[in-house]
C-alpha cells in the first residue's frame, strides 16, 4: 500500500480518543508521523469563533507551513474530540479548516454563498490547483464503529449495488423537487451502468435493505419516516451515503431526540456520509447523480461527496477515510 503523504492528520490531545483514533487511522493508512497534527483545542462539539481561530485554525496552518506541507497536503482529516461547529453562524469547523487557505469571509445573509470550485469536477482534486483542502472526519458512537469504519475503507471492494434511492412523493415544490429529480436522474445512469439500484418512488418510508453501497434518502423529512426502518439498513464496506436532513450531524453522541443523524449510518455500517452540523438549505446538498457517479467511476469519498456539494464555507460535514476509492481499479 503506498503512503498517504497526502493527508494531514488532525487530533486534539486533550482527548485520548482523539489521538487514539489519528494514531490508528495512521497506522491503518500508512500515514507519514509528520503528517499526525495535534492540536490543545477543547473536545466539544460547539466552539465560539475566537477559540477555533486560536485553537484549531492557526495552529493547523502553521503545522503545514512548519511543516513544508501546505502545498503537499490534499486531504484534512479530522478526529473525534475537534469541535463540529463554530458557535457564530452555525457553521462546519471541519469546512471552514479546509477553506483556510482562500481566506473568505463568514456568510451570514440569507442566499449569500461560497461557490465550491470542485462542484461538478471529475478530475482528482489538487490543493495545488484549486486553492484549499478536503475535509473529511472520523467519528461515530463509538471508538468501536469508527475504527469499522476505517478498516471498512480498506476493505471496500467495486460493488455493483444495492444502491438504494428513497424519494418522498410528497416533496415536490422548491427545491425539494430538485433533491427527487437528483435521485431519479442518478438511478438512470447507474442502471445505465448496469449497476443494482433501487428507487423507491412510493410514499412508504424504505427499510431492511443489505449490502447497499449507495444510499440517498429524505431521512426524518421524509413524511413516512420510520426510525426503525432507518436502523435497519445494512452497508457494504465502501458505502457512501447521504440524507437530506438539516441537521443530520449537529452530533455524535446517542440521541433519541430531533432530526435523524448520519451516526446511524456509520454504526450500520456505512464508510462515507455526509451531514450537516445546522441548517444549509436544500440547495447546499449532494446532488446525487453528481456524488454516486464520481464515485463509481473511480474518484474517492473525499472528491466524490465534496464534489457534489455546492457550496464551501458552509455547513456541510464529511464522515470517512478521504481515500476510500473502491471503483478507482475496478468498474468505470
Amino acid at each position: 500500500m503506498p503512503k498517504a503523504t497526502n493527508v494531514l492528520v488532525i487530533a486534539t490531545r486533550r482527548s485520548p480518543d482523539s489521538v487514539g483514533i489519528a494514531q490508528y487511522y495512521a497506522q491503518r493508512r500508512g500515514v507519514p508521523q509528520e503528517n499526525l497534527c495535534f492540536i490543545d483545542c477543547v473536545p466539544q462539539e460547539e466552539v465560539p469563533l475566537a477559540d477555533y481561530r486560536d485553537t484549531i485554525e492557526k495552529p493547523v496552518m502553521a503545522y503545514l507551513e512548519q511543516k513544508k506541507l501546505a502545498l503537499k497536503i490534499d486531504y484534512l482529516v479530522l478526529c473525534r474530540g475537534v469541535p463540529l461547529r463554530i458557535q457564530e453562524g452555525g457553521f462546519s469547523v471541519d469546512s471552514a479548516l479546509m477553506s483556510a487557505p482562500l481566506k473568505l469571509p463568514f456568510l451570514r445573509e440569507q442566499g449569500r454563498f461560497h461557490q465550491n470550485p470542485y462542484y461538478g469536477a471529475t478530475e482528482p482534486f489538487s490543493r495545488r490547483k484549486y486553492g484549499f483542502y478536503l475535509a473529511t472526519r472520523l467519528d461515530g458512537y463509538t471508538i468501536a464503529q469508527i475504527r469499522d469504519l476505517i478498516d471498512n475503507s480498506l476493505r471496500a471492494k467495486p460493488a455493483k449495488g444495492v444502491f438504494l434511492l428513497d424519494i418522498d412523493p410528497k416533496r415536490n415544490g422548491g427545491g425539494y423537487r430538485a433533491i427527487n429529480e437528483s435521485m431519479r436522474q442518478a438511478a438512470r445512469l447507474l442502471q445505465k451502468r448496469g449497476f443494482e439500484v433501487i428507487l423507491d418512488e412510493r410514499e412508504d418510508f424504505m427499510g431492511v435493505v443489505r449490502d447497499i453501497m449507495g444510499y440517498y434518502s429524505w431521512g426524518s423529512n421524509d413524511h413516512q419516516f420510520n426510525k426503525m426502518s432507518y436502523r435497519s439498513l445494512q452497508f457494504r464496506p465502501g458505502a457512501i451515503a447521504e440524507t437530506a436532513v438539516s441537521t443530520s450531524a449537529r452530533t455524535f453522541r446517542p440521541t433519541e431526540k430531533g432530526q435523524s443523524l448520519i451516526a446511524d449510518l456509520i454504526a450500520q455500517g456505512a464508510t462515507g456520509v455526509k451531514g450537516y452540523v445546522s441548517e444549509p438549505y436544500t440547495v447546499a446538498l449532494c446532488r446525487a447523480h453528481i456524488m454516486f457517479d464520481l464515485y463509481t467511476r473511480g474518484r474517492n469519498i473525499a472528491e466524490s461527496l465534496w464534489g457534489a456539494s455546492p457550496f464551501i464555507l458552509w455547513k456541510d460535514l464529511v464522515v470517512g477515510d478521504p481515500l476510500c476509492a473502491p471503483y478507482a481499479s475496478g468498474v468505470k
